[in-house]
């Protein structure tokens, strides 16, 4: 196998902890991080999909919100409408 150098700057505390780590599982540093690295990018979603998986969701949850958005319209102008009826019979309003 090939390989190319990577350094990364770290804390002290960082590299001792990374230090003990490692002997503490018989390793080296450079072995422990490559295998976190390898891990973490297996790991990592691939962001077109987390992306099309919340548009997915937005689209299904809207119909939904839309019709919340209309009741609380029509709540609204009926309150408004009551509000005015009010101001009316009191000779506030004409």
């Amino acid at each position: 196998m090939q390989t190319e150098r990577v350094t990364f700057l770290t804390s002290r505390e960082h590299k001792a902890a990374l230090d003990a780590f490692a002997a503490s599982r018989g390793e080296s540093v450079g072995n422990l991080v490559r295998e976190a690295t390898a891990h973490y990018i297996a790991q990592e979603p691939d962001e077109e999909q987390e992306l099309a998986a919340i548009v997915a969701h937005l689209v299904d949850a809207l119909p939904a919100m839309r019709a919340s958005l209309d009741r609380s319209i029509a709540k609204t102008q009926t309150s408004m409408d009551e509000i005015d009826r009010m101001l009316r019979e009191a000779g506030i309003r004409k």
